[in-house]
């Protein structure tokens, strides 16, 4: 063998390497490619259940909200109504305070009126009992002239 057939034999050797080399590479490459097509389809599946699912929930959601709405518009309604009731009862606090104190003052006067009518009637005793010791002097006297 000349050296041209070793050398032709050592770039053969090479090249079957090479060529196994590269099917063992695009072998992997497959594989891989195969489980990222696998796993893309995968992720399809889950965004299209999770967009199903958000549909669902969105169309929830949303009668939430409009019961949420109705609700909330009764509970304005009603705590309207009850204004005029809250209202009223202030002013029967003030009614019943006003009350209070036109009591008191009544009191007050019928407690001064008395002290004034005990006075009076302590007074008219004196002056009767003036009056008859006043009237059994001039009888006395009358009687003696």
């Amino acid at each position: 063998m000349t050296g041209g057939q070793i050398a032709a034999l050592i770039a053969a050797g090479a090249f079957a390497v090479l060529v196994v080399f590269l099917i063992v590479m695009l072998l992997k490459i497959t594989k891989v490619l195969t489980q990222v097509t696998q796993t893309v389809a995968e992720a399809n599946k889950s965004v299209t259940v999770i967009t199903e699912d958000v549909d669902i929930l969105a169309k929830e959601v949303e009668g939430l909200l409009n019961k949420a709405n109705v609700l909330l518009d009764d509970v304005n309604g009603k705590v309207a109504n009850l204004d005029p009731v809250f209202k009223a009862a202030g002013d029967l606090g003030e009614s019943v305070a006003d009350l209070n104190a036109a009591s008191r003052n009544l009191t007050t006067k019928v407690s001064s009126v008395g002290k004034t009518a005990a006075k009076a009637t302590m007074a008219s005793k004196i002056s009767a009992s003036a009056l008859k010791f006043y009237q059994n002097k001039k009888q006395t006297t009358d009687k003696e002239s």
